[in-house]
Order: C-alpha cells, then sequence, then structure tokens
C-alpha cells in the first residue's frame, strides 16, 4: 500500500506542482501534516550536503538570491529550525544563500486533483485544517486559512532573533537588505495567495489580505474560479467581468498577479488589461519542454512587456530534468524569449513536488548557469535581481 500511495504521490506531484499530491486521499486525511507525509510528498532527488565549485559558491555568496515561490506554510512545521525532511526552512535558506523567499498559502485543493481538469469535490486543505488543529474559523473560509498562516509566519518571525524577516513594504525592503549585507545568515519571506477562491466571493478581501501583509495573488489555482479559469480547470475560460474589477482592484491594493496556474486564455485577457507588472511565480516554459502549465513563447514575451518576471520552476514537468543543469537550460530559454531582465526562479519548494536539492542547493544552480555561459551579471540578475527590482517597485512605500 504504501508503495502504490508514493507512486501515486509521485505522479500527481509532477504533473500539478504546488499542493497537488493531497490527492493521495488518506495519507492527507490523516497525517497531512506530520514528517511521513512530507517525506512522501515533499522530495528531493538527492539529498545534502551539496558541493558547488569554488567559482560558484564565491559568486553565489555575492548574490541576492530570491525564490519567487515555496508553500512550506502549509505543512505546519516550524521553520524556524532545520527539519531532515521536506524542500526549506530558515536553516536550509541560509546554508543556500537565499536571501527572500515567496511563501504562498494555498487554500482549497479538491480530491482527485490532476493536471488535465478538476472539479468542485472534497476539499482537502480543510481536512488539513483540522488535522493540523486550526482555528475553527478556517474550517468553512479560505479568507480565514490565509490569514492563518499569515499569522503563523509573523509569529515565526517574530521568534527567529532577527534571523527571519516579513517583507511587506519598500521601507522593509531596503532595511532588510542592508541588514544582510553586513550578516548573510539572515533571510526573509513575503506573503502570497494562490488563488482568488481565498477572497470567500467577496472582492473587499482583496483589502483584507493586502492590510495583512499579502503582495501577490493568483486568479485561480487547481479549480476555475469565479474570477477566471485554471490550467487544470473544466471550462479554462479567461476572466470572467468579476475578474476584470478583480485584476483592477488587486493593482490598486498593491498586489501583483500571479499567472503560474491561469488557463491560457486567462494569461491572454491579463496580459491585454494590465497596468501593471505581472508575474508568473513557478512555471516552464514550452520552448524548453511542453507541458499545460507551461508558458508558449508569446505569453513569456507577454508578460515581459508587462515588467513582469516568469519565474522558472524546479521540478521535472517545470524544467524538463531531474537536475540543476535542467533548471539553467529552461532559465536560459526563457531569457532567450524574454530578454534577461524578466526571467526569476520559483521553485515551488514543499508544493509537493520533487526537486534536485532542498534549499541548501541552491548554488547548484549558480553553478549550472555560470556552465551554461552566462555572465555573471546575468546570473545576479536571474537568481534574485530582477525580483528584488520588480518588489522595490510593486511594494508600498
Amino acid at each position: 500500500m504504501a508503495r502504490r500511495l508514493t507512486r501515486a504521490t509521485t505522479i500527481a506531484a509532477g504533473a500539478l506542482g504546488a499542493s497537488a499530491a493531497f490527492v493521495v486521499g488518506g495519507l492527507a486525511l490523516t497525517r497531512a501534516a506530520s514528517p511521513v507525509s512530507e517525506r512522501v510528498l515533499n522530495r528531493v532527488h538527492r539529498r545534502g550536503p551539496y558541493g558547488a565549485s569554488a567559482q560558484a559558491v564565491e559568486l553565489h555568496r555575492s548574490l541576492t538570491v530570491v525564490d519567487l515561490h515555496a508553500d512550506s506554510l502549509l505543512w505546519g512545521r516550524d521553520l524556524r529550525r532545520r527539519a531532515a525532511y521536506g524542500h526549506l526552512d530558515v536553516p536550509r535558506l541560509v546554508d543556500g544563500g537565499v536571501a527572500i523567499v515567496g511563501l504562498s498559502a494555498a487554500t482549497h485543493v479538491p480530491m482527485g486533483a490532476n493536471m488535465d481538469r478538476n472539479e468542485e469535490r472534497v476539499d482537502l486543505v480543510t481536512l488539513l485544517a483540522l488535522g493540523q488543529r486550526w482555528p475553527r474559523s478556517t474550517w468553512r473560509s479560505r479568507l480565514a486559512r490565509a490569514l492563518h498562516l499569515a499569522v503563523r509566519l509573523r509569529q515565526m518571525a517574530a521568534e527567529s532573533a532577527g534571523r527571519l524577516t516579513v517583507i511587506e513594504t519598500r521601507h522593509d525592503l531596503d532595511a532588510y537588505l542592508a541588514r544582510r549585507a553586513m550578516d548573510p545568515t539572515i533571510t526573509a519571506a513575503f506573503l502570497s495567495v494562490e488563488g482568488a477562491q481565498t477572497l470567500d466571493d467577496d472582492l473587499g478581501s482583496l483589502d483584507i489580505l493586502a492590510a495583512a501583509g499579502f503582495r501577490m495573488i493568483a486568479p485561480s489555482h487547481l479549480l476555475d474560479t469565479r474570477y477566471a479559469g485554471s490550467a487544470h480547470g473544466v471550462v479554462k475560460g479567461g476572466l470572467s467581468d468579476t475578474g476584470r474589477e478583480l485584476l483592477s482592484r488587486a493593482e490598486s491594493a498593491g498586489l501583483l498577479l500571479d499567472l503560474a496556474h491561469a488557463s491560457s486564455a486567462t494569461i491572454d485577457d491579463v496580459l491585454a488589461l494590465a497596468s501593471r507588472p505581472v508575474v508568473a511565480s513557478h512555471t516552464g516554459v514550452r520552448a524548453a519542454v511542453a507541458g499545460v502549465r507551461n508558458l508558449p513563447d508569446d505569453q513569456v514575451r507577454g508578460i515581459a512587456a508587462t515588467g513582469g518576471l516568469v519565474g522558472i520552476g524546479f521540478w521535472p514537468v517545470a524544467c524538463g530534468g531531474r537536475d540543476a543543469r535542467a533548471i539553467a537550460r529552461s532559465v536560459v530559454r526563457a531569457i532567450d524569449l524574454a530578454g534577461v531582465d524578466h526571467v526569476g526562479i520559483g521553485s515551488d519548494f514543499d508544493g509537493a513536488v520533487s526537486t534536485p536539492f532542498d534549499a541548501s542547493g541552491m548554488p547548484l544552480v549558480t553553478e549550472a548557469l555560470i556552465a551554461d555561459g552566462l555572465s555573471e551579471r546575468d546570473i545576479a540578475a536571474v537568481m534574485g535581481g530582477n525580483a528584488v527590482r520588480l518588489l522595490a517597485e510593486a511594494l508600498p512605500a
């Protein structure tokens, strides 16, 4: 049975990315937050310690590395402490030289989620909330779930002795980067929302999320929403009238729009209407590897035209392989399409996916980019410089 569960998990995770392997019902129902579950769902192809070349390590130390997307808040771990499973915690972020990570709140995952077509079914995050003993308000409200995860992140930051900072404003960003220039043993995070179902059918919730420190929102995740189609939905339509209002109000509230799981029609609609930069925080490009979620050439260029970023994911379906060289190849193909100033990285660590390494292995990406002939300037841009620029422009003052 365990072998069958493991195989099903691996297939589902590779196909969908963030939180997808909750499809393994019995495991997710009973032990979703346990070390056993994470060892099955958030795998690495090779555990550290990881060895990169002296040249790569020296360059990596000079970078401001930004990972645009990880799902580590869902699992109930205390991220201040090093774990022997999963992908990410503060000690491993520091070991990997990661300056900033986008931590996402996924608030609804349907039972039996798959890559191609998902209908409304039993919501497995409800079961996770029960299993982890989240507050009663989270049992029915997706907005409450996101707010609960934000509170957990703040609590961990407050109790981290300064090792973890939550970034909400440009002032936070500037102050943190100045501090990190003197102390590379610290790291930081910003909050994002994976799917507008989190709004609980009320656009006024955008202001609540913004006030709670969220700075990025996806119009859809694994299901079509009343706002927009999902790449994994039934209809896979574009923006609804309410979705157009969502886009406008999100821009006014200072929330970046994340198209990582959006349907092709939704992406086209957003690109036609957006007045601010948009991102695909964790994705792939079809120029490197085919896939439902991977972006065609015109949409890669379209995101770049808004001033936004395409974040290359680390799992095989996104990057086309099981090592850092595959990630680098996808980065290079994205640069060919978007230009170097519009490409970043979005690992999807702890998103129920298998990755080549955990957060401590991030220097391996720098090493692979060197091997592919990128200049130090271009590597610095892709590994985080572009994301820092975007955050500096997008964050409220």
